[in-house]
């Protein structure tokens, strides 16, 4: 494979990208911060970092720096598992770089501490003065496509569109005026602190669309019951998943390639999506299930895409130079773009950080909130198989992906299958704190010893009825990569 980047992959589990890397680090699961504070000790004990990048345009180094160095490549190794060696070879390769990008996903968000992780990765760039030039920054890689979108649109519990904030008063007073309604300071609650509030009464009743929280949530167990509590459901959908078999109302609706409108990438590019096929049956595109609601209550609202698009641009500074002329013309525009006269932006924060400087935050290791014990020794992470995607409400109907990934497994080291005295392909039950479930056993040199996999696709054997609904303070986010489990023959 002939390429120009060089390629250091930190994965506790060996993908199949790791055949094209130049270095690929082990970590056991739930210790992030270590190997990363890690690098920039060993980025600072052989003066690679940027210092006039750091003088002019960061502030906290040097306590950065104090909490860092502690962090050893011997001492990180203790911690990790990762070669001191290997770490210094890693992170060596990194420093020395002209310029460095760092792609991370949902391996770094799903823990109790995974604002701590992104934000450790922060300051690896920032001290490298890998920010603000093209080919370098922190990039997150989004579990779906449109994230980027949805989360512009407002679709995050305390902010408007563009990420204005819901308890601002000006923000509040703006969009009354914009919608001709009546905005509160209130902000919203995020999914994961939906159980509680229906446990205790204060909500009765949920609209989800294009989700399969009896899937994809954690602690599936508890979420079943917390869904039997509602008084009224209505699950707006393609399929006929698993939350909408509980659901009183199923709305069904269409996909991508039977609809109109806009996507918004990773990179904040903001690309056109055309109607393909008709939907079939009574299927509606979202927009128009929504406006024949909202027409019930006694409110007329658009249903063609780009005159919503023109008050998007209205209500959102970062969109307000975009349009359907300028999307066709560019091949999508990125945003920021404040007027129509602007190119867009591709990169972020060339010319200085966009809050003024950029924030190093001195961070410690934290262990994950369950480890292995003699009743449960085994560590479990999951993720996900490259065949299937999500809680498979798609993919499971094709043939073709089903032909290569049929069915759940959980794989397991050979050594830990040979203790167990369970070969490969054998029907074991697998548990935790919060329940078991039956699966495959697949025997994997993919894993550590004493780490075990599981992808969350299949229903049948659904993983998250283990994990830990353990929450992130900050970000709210449960802790899917690291629990506690134990296994036995079925």
């Amino acid at each position: 494979m002939k390429r120009g980047a060089k390629l250091i992959i930190v994965d506790p589990k060996r993908i199949d990208l790791v055949e094209y890397a130049d270095i690929w680090l082990q970590p056991k699961p739930g210790n992030n911060v270590a190997w990363i504070n890690g690098f920039m000790n060993v980025i600072m004990e052989n003066n690679l970092i940027d210092e006039d990048y750091i003088n002019e345009r960061t502030e906290g180094f040097e306590e950065l720096k104090a909490t860092v160095k502690k962090y050893t490549p011997e001492e990180v190794e203790k911690i990790t598992g990762i070669d001191a060696d290997k770490l210094k070879e890693a992170a060596m390769l990194y420093g020395k770089a002209e310029k460095a990008s760092i792609l991370y996903a949902m391996g770094i968000t799903q823990h109790s501490n995974g604002t701590d992780n992104v934000k450790s990765l922060v300051n690896l760039a920032l001290i490298t003065g890998n920010v603000g030039k093209e080919g370098a920054g922190v990039n997150p890689l989004r579990g779906q496509n449109n994230v980027q979108g949805a989360c512009d649109m407002g679709g995050l519990p305390n902010v408007y569109p563009g990420y204005q904030p819901v308890d601002n008063e000006d923000n509040c007073k703006m969009f009354s005026e914009a919608w001709n309604c009546s905005c509160n300071l209130n902000r919203g609650k995020p999914l994961t602190e939906i159980p509680e509030l229906v446990n205790s009464g204060k909500l009765k009743a949920l609209y989800i669309m294009g989700e399969n929280p009896l899937v994809s949530e954690p602690h599936l167990k508890h979420i079943d019951e917390v869904f039997d509590n509602l008084d009224f459901i209505v699950v707006q959908d393609l399929f006929m998943t698993e939350t909408a078999k509980k659901a009183d109302v199923v709305l069904p609706a269409a996909c991508f390639a039977e609809k109109d409108g806009t996507f918004t990438n990773t990179e904040r590019r903001v690309q056109r999506v055309r109607k393909a096929v008709d939907a079939p049956g009574e299927a509606k595109d979202d927009l128009s299930i929504i406006s024949m609601l909202a027409e019930r209550f006694g409110v007329k609202l658009s249903n063609e895409p780009e005159k919503v698009f023109e008050e998007i641009r209205k209500v959102t500074p970062q969109y307000a130079g975009i349009n359907y002329k300028r999307i066709e013309e560019n091949d999508g525009v990125c945003w920021p773009c404040p007027d129509e006269e602007h190119p867009g932006t591709p990169i972020l924060h060339i010319d200085k950080i966009i809050r003024g400087k950029g924030l190093l935050t001195a961070i410690e290791n934290k262990q994950p909130q369950e480890l292995p014990d003699n009743e449960y020794p085994f560590l479990l992470t999951t993720g996900r198989r490259y065949e299937q995607f999500h809680t498979a409400t798609m993919t499971r109907r094709s043939q073709a992906l089903n032909h290569y990934c049929p069915a759940a497994a959980l794989e397991i080291h050979p050594d830990d299958a040979k203790k167990l005295n369970i070969n490969d392909g054998e029907k074991i039950i697998v548990s935790s704190r919060r329940g078991s479930i039956t699966t495959n056993a697949k025997i994997s040199e993919r894993v550590a010893k004493g780490v075990v996999f599981g992808c969350f696709h299949f229903s049948e054997s659904a993983i998250n009825v283990l994990t830990n609904p353990v929450l992130d303070p900050v970000a709210k986010i449960p802790e899917y990569k690291v629990c506690a489990v134990n296994i036995k023959k079925a």
